[in-house]
């Protein structure tokens, strides 16, 4: 009989999994979708010298930003990394490795990787230091350069819901990145926030099937942060 891929708790779920000096893809786009209770046990389990691979690198306290408090990413592959005051100044400081990436760019590498396939050339980045070392091509007289798709040890990624098949359905702007990190992952972790039965999921609703997914981990109640809140006044009656 097949092993249960539901785990009770996301320390659980990371045992036996996460070691120093890993690659991991951690799926979200800004705090939108991120795998927050699997990034917290992540803190907790004092693994360091970590490449993540994400399209942000979250705020001081909250997302991959705790992961920074604590010294645990060595280099940060990332789209948009804005948000984040000590982000800032280990990179000034000479203290973290940076790797800047176009985010479709990263898209492509992350789903190209899940693939298999080891490269591709794009448009983007042609003229600027994104391609500066790299190899570059004429197609139709245009220029493009060649990009290395990304593979991640392990990765980490927030779904809405799954059955116990692994079968997933991710919401809205979620689902931008956090299906590329499943594919680009050797071990996939979900964070879920139901969990259904096997064959409950109409096949037509699921976003990523279960193939990709080994480990499962339910968290019925996320905080779900508002990175930036933008109101304007009330009008007056």
């Amino acid at each position: 009989m097949s092993r249960s891929k539901v785990y009770s708790s996301a320390e659980e779920a990371l045992k036996g999994i996460v070691s120093d000096g890993q690659t991991l893809a951690i799926g979200g786009f800004g705090l939108c979708g991120i795998p927050e209770a699997l990034i917290e046990a992540l803190r907790d389990s004092g693994v360091k010298d970590l490449t993540c691979i994400s399209n942000n690198a979250g705020v001081d306290d909250f997302g991959l930003g705790l992961l920074l408090q604590t010294r645990q990413i060595k280099k940060m592959i990332s789209s948009y990394v804005g948000e984040n005051k000590e982000f800032e100044r280990q990179y000034l400081a000479d203290e973290l490795e940076v790797e800047l990436t176009p985010q479709g760019t990263l898209a492509e590498k992350l789903r190209s990787g899940g693939a298999g396939i080891p490269a591709f050339y794009t448009a983007t980045g042609v003229g600027t230091l994104v391609a500066e070392g790299k190899e570059t091509r004429e197609f139709d007289g245009r220029t493009y350069v060649l990009e290395h798709s990304l593979r991640a040890d392990v990765a980490l990624i927030k779904a809405q819901k799954a059955d116990k098949a692994g079968n997933l359905i991710f919401n809205k702007t979620a689902r931008n990145f956090n299906p590329d990190c499943a594919m680009a992952g050797k071990v996939t972790i979900v964070e879920v926030e139901e969990i259904v039965e096997t064959g409950t999921l109409d096949p037509d609703e699921v976003h990523l099937p279960g193939i990709f997914v080994q480990r499962i981990v339910l968290n019925d109640n996320p905080e779900k942060r508002i990175e930036k809140t933008t109101t304007k006044a009330a009008k007056s009656a």
